[in-house]
């Protein structure tokens, strides 16, 4: 089986802050390819997503796809609502430049995705031939099925489960939201970002389930894909506890399409992943 490891990312503190991180955490630190291939030593080929608003990260992303094999795609960052934004993804190229995101889980207003100017960006990403990553929390998940709705013809990718309430334990109305946009069939989901929404100190992979059960039978095997998060999951786990409790989660005649297939049909990943 080809695995593919669909969302990880890497960053260097000497050529951009991640001010995301906090000064006290773990995370700030510098994590290279380097150290990835060394944690990721079970995946054939991972696909590498922006951290941070800046419109210089993506090149450098799409420069150390081009370097390394195990980098099969480059989800990246333009401006949206930029007048220009077409000509920024045309600038970016396809070598390995699969998909655009946004952080739209710190957008103020609900109905970020709503907004004219941003599904004007969203329509330039479809119509580079580009995936959408969405990176939500469970109250922008209205906004995010009116939108999917409203372009029916463009494929998106909900990063993390929308991040559910794992540590509260509670389901709805997340589960209900996440149903409704299964029946969207441009709609995929990684199953990823479990463990850093559940208690990071005594997680157990029965918190998880609820969740990953409802995705995975909301959107069946051939729309959801596994996702790591490195580095940003060894706040609570390490790569290998991730990945043990993602395949535990997932029924194994489910796992070839989970840890790969999936990915790679829908992010039409490069040359390397074959």
């Amino acid at each position: 089986m080809f695995r593919v490891d669909a969302h990880h990312h890497v960053w260097n503190l000497e050529v951009r802050d991640q001010p995301w991180i906090d000064e006290e955490s773990p995370l700030r630190r510098s994590f290279g390819v380097e150290d990835l291939a060394a944690a990721a030593s079970g995946f054939d080929a991972t696909v590498l997503v922006q951290t941070v608003t800046v419109a210089e990260e993506t090149p450098e992303l799409l420069a150390l796809a081009a370097e390394h094999d195990l980098i099969a795609g480059v989800v990246g960052w333009v401006d949206l609502t930029a007048p220009d934004v077409a000509d920024a993804l045309a600038a970016l190229g396809r070598d390995w430049l699969v998909g655009i995101r946004h952080q739209v889980q710190g957008e103020p207003d609900p109905r970020w995705l709503c907004r004219e100017d941003v599904r004007r960006g969203l329509r330039a990403v479809r119509d580079a031939g580009l995936v959408y990553d969405l990176l939500t929390l469970p109250p922008q998940l209205p906004a995010a099925l009116e939108t999917v709705r409203a372009l029916d013809d463009l494929v998106f990718v909900v990063d993390h489960l929308s991040k559910p309430p794992i540590e509260r334990g509670e389901l709805e109305p997340w589960a209900t939201h996440m149903r409704e946009l299964a029946r969207c069939e441009n709609v995929a989901c990684k199953l990823s970002g479990l463990v850093t929404e559940a208690d990071w100190d005594d997680w157990t992979v029965d918190d998880l389930r609820p969740y990953a059960e409802t995705v995975l039978e909301a959107f069946g095997p051939e729309r959801v894909m596994f996702g790591s998060d490195w580095p940003v999951c060894t706040l609570a786990a390490s790569y290998d506890e991730v990945v043990a409790a993602a395949e535990t989660l997932v029924p194994l005649g489910d796992r070839p399409a989970v840890f790969g297939e999936t990915c790679r049909r829908i992010y039409t990943l490069g040359r390397r992943a074959v």
